[in-house]
């Protein structure tokens, strides 16, 4: 990646959970409570950087015992884990350090900023509203009912064509796999937050073409 004075690119597309919040305690003792009032064994708050990122249902799955995991169980378990999370989800969640002076120099350079999340939509839509709502996103998208999540890139070119901006234009940036192959399935440049959940050897392994430490230095990167 090169460095220059002016942004290439036209729009940044964000991730939520891992880039620009930090949900992960929140979203784990949340899990666990549900787990502990069924009986089942909880997890460390670490071990949810690996259970997050494909969607509610998918963590719901991937936090149950092993022979737990049929459709009626997860169904029920989501229903509650909502539920729980609905009270509680801002106990802890927070904006990561040097994520504010980003996006303020993003609205400056007139960048436009969209947030695509497999959150699930309400949440998404409470979580900025409540923790980032100093700063305008010209869309909000979350998981959906009967729109495919992430690693699709449905969501990401809805996001394009709502702005009227190629996709090429578009810069990703994400902090999981799933991230990182989205925006290689939408043909956007896929960026690695390394402050987020997974390491950076996946990002990589997924498509990253850059991976920042710090979220001041998307402003750095060109194609």
């Amino acid at each position: 990646m090169k460095v220059r004075e002016n942004m290439y690119f036209k729009a940044v597309i964000f991730d939520l959970d891992g880039t620009l919040l930090d949900t992960l305690k929140d979203i784990a003792n949340s899990a666990n409570s549900m787990l502990k009032g069924y009986g089942f064994p909880t997890h460390e708050v670490n071990s949810y950087r690996y259970f997050v990122g494909d969607g509610v249902t998918m963590l719901i799955s991937r936090v149950l015992p092993p022979d737990k995991r049929n459709d009626d169980t997860i169904a029920e378990c989501e229903t509650v884990f909502r539920e729980i999370y609905s009270r509680s989800w801002k106990l802890n969640t927070k904006m990561y350090e040097g994520i504010p002076e980003l996006l303020d120099a993003l609205v400056e350079k007139r960048v436009k900023m969209a947030i695509l999340s497999n959150k699930p939509d309400d949440f998404i839509k409470l979580c900025v509203r409540e923790l980032l709502s100093k700063w305008s996103f010209e869309m909000i998208l979350g998981q959906r009912e009967r729109i495919p999540l992430k690693p699709n890139p449905y969501g990401a070119h809805e996001i394009a064509e709502n702005l009227g901006i190629s996709p090429e234009r578009f810069l990703y940036l994400g902090d999981t796999g799933v991230d990182m192959r989205t925006a290689v399935n939408a043909k956007m440049l896929p960026v690695g937050a390394l402050w987020g959940f997974r390491p950076p050897d996946e990002l990589r392994k997924h498509g990253a073409k850059a991976l920042i430490e710090r979220p001041m230095e998307l402003l750095a990167l060109e194609p």
